[in-house]
């Protein structure tokens, strides 16, 4: 008997069976398909070097706004770019997973199907005994139910970076960071991008933010389309034409391929949840509590599979403490009320805490700040004032507890604002923090400064 099964070759996966194995247990980590799980192969790595290859192109063709400089820059050959994202992912896979197997004496890895019955684990239909098991599979993308879509070749964020030849005109049906994020890159590739959403873009954001990024992408020439429904969608000579309805009125729209990017489901479907008495919600999340234990006795899961915070750097940290758990004793909670995020369009999407709708459902008597990036100096001297920084505070208590950045390079610069929330600063804290002239993080002291003081009447690095 093994001490632990880990069901699901992922970052999570990875991360508990190498959490297990450190703390000397013996481990039989499962993985079905490709190892590496989402992000190294379909999702964040793929993803983001194609935008960013992407915004190499688009920025030598803006060049311009520094007078004295004249550059263009062109897509020479989409399936060489595509080639060497591929190849970058098979280094990533075999470096940060494959390779590191070897490296642990205790750690077992067996290809295979993991499923529950009534009393415990089978792999490839033979019993495996465990004293503790973890679930860590993932998630997979979500297709919406819009009429007749089953009867389309859509894409999906797998299948569309796999492409080998880009499409004259394309479909993107989903306004969260993965529809935004590819409408962006396949639109500076030269597609005709039309991005459709039922609510808002990035709906999860605060509503300066997703205005401005819609004003944004639509200068680029994308076509937004939201607040909308779905009344069908169906091939169409070749191509896919696409009915909606806003304020009831039907359009119809044509486009050469469809890119569905409505969110992810968890892979929980075939595991044999049902008999095994591991709870689960309607989409599929496996229910989880603040352990990382689902509702067997000696069965936990991460990841992606509970709806948590997907976002692979959360899913390693979950499975960290799934496995601490299972072989020490529910020690340890999961604590996600710092975790920043981000979206990699241009500019990036960064946010920390809660947003100020959140805050006041939650009781804070809440004061916020904008501060338009036409008051940073880092964006002036780089001739792009796109973007703004939205902070959120107690009034109470002056207790900082969201920060959010729409900043070319905002990314960069909300692990600043989530160690400020961690440790309970106030407002007043970070506006009287030092930090360097000229960089986007300094948008964060100005931010802080602009609750009561008019920034415009302050000299450089002022305060």
């Amino acid at each position: 008997m093994t001490d632990l099964i880990v069901i699901g070759a992922g970052s999570a996966g990875f991360s508990a069976a190498i959490t297990a194995a450190e703390l000397g247990a013996e481990v039989t980590l499962v993985g079905q398909g490709t190892i590496g799980g989402t992000c190294v192969n379909v999702g964040c790595v793929p993803s983001k070097a194609l935008i960013r290859a992407m915004e190499a192109l688009h920025h030598a063709n803006e060049a311009s706004r520094f007078l004295g400089i004249e550059a263009t820059a062109r897509l020479q050959n989409w399936q060489t770019l595509v080639a060497q994202k591929d190849t970058l992912v098979e280094q990533l896979r075999q470096a940060k997973y494959a390779d590191l197997l070897p490296a642990y004496d205790k750690l077992i890895y067996r290809e295979g199907r993991a499923t529950f019955d009534r009393e415990g684990v089978l792999v490839n239909g033979q019993r495996a005994p465990a004293d503790k098991v973890i679930i860590a599979t993932g998630a997979a993308a979500a297709i919406p139910a819009i009429p007749r879509i089953d009867g389309v070749s859509y894409l999906t964020s797998t299948t569309a970076l796999e492409l080998q030849t880009l499409p004259e005109s394309l479909f993107v049906i989903g306004g969260g960071y993965i529809g935004c994020e590819l409408a962006q890159m396949f639109a500076r590739a030269g597609v005709g991008v039309t991005l459709f959403t039922r609510r808002r873009l990035v709906p999860d954001t605060e509503p300066e933010i997703g205005d401005a990024i819609t004003g944004y992408l639509r200068e680029e020439g994308i076509v937004v389309h939201a607040g909308l429904s779905y009344q069908s969608i169906a091939q169409d000579n070749g191509g896919v034409v696409l009915t909606t309805v806003s304020d009831g009125e039907t359009t119809t729209h044509h486009a050469q391929q469809v890119l569905v990017a409505t969110g992810r489901r968890p892979n929980s479907e075939g595991l044999g949840l049902e008999v095994s008495g591991i709870d689960t919600e309607a989409d599929g999340r496996i229910v989880v509590d603040s352990c990382m234990r689902t509702s067997r006795r000696n069965v936990y899961a991460a990841g992606d599979v509970t709806g948590q915070d997907q976002f692979v750097y959360m899913a390693a940290h979950g499975a960290k403490i799934a496995a601490e758990n299972a072989l020490n004793g529910d020690g340890r909670r999961y604590d996600d009320s710092a975790v920043p995020a981000v979206v990699f369009t241009d500019p990036q999407i960064a946010s920390v805490g809660l947003t100020e709708a959140e805050a006041r459902q939650r009781g804070h008597a809440v004061k916020s700040s904008v501060l338009p990036l036409s008051y940073l100096p880092r964006a002036l001297a780089a001739r792009d004032t796109r973007g703004l920084i939205k902070l959120v505070a107690d009034r109470t208590t002056d207790r900082l507890l969201g920060a959010h950045i729409l900043a070319p390079e905002g990314c960069d610069s909300i692990q600043t604002a989530a160690l400020a929330i961690r440790q309970g600063m106030t407002v007043q804290n970070l506006a009287d923090m030092i930090f360097p002239y000229l960089t986007t993080v300094e948008g964060l002291k100005l931010a802080a400064q602009t609750f009561d003081k008019d920034v415009a009447k302050l000299s450089c690095c002022a305060g």
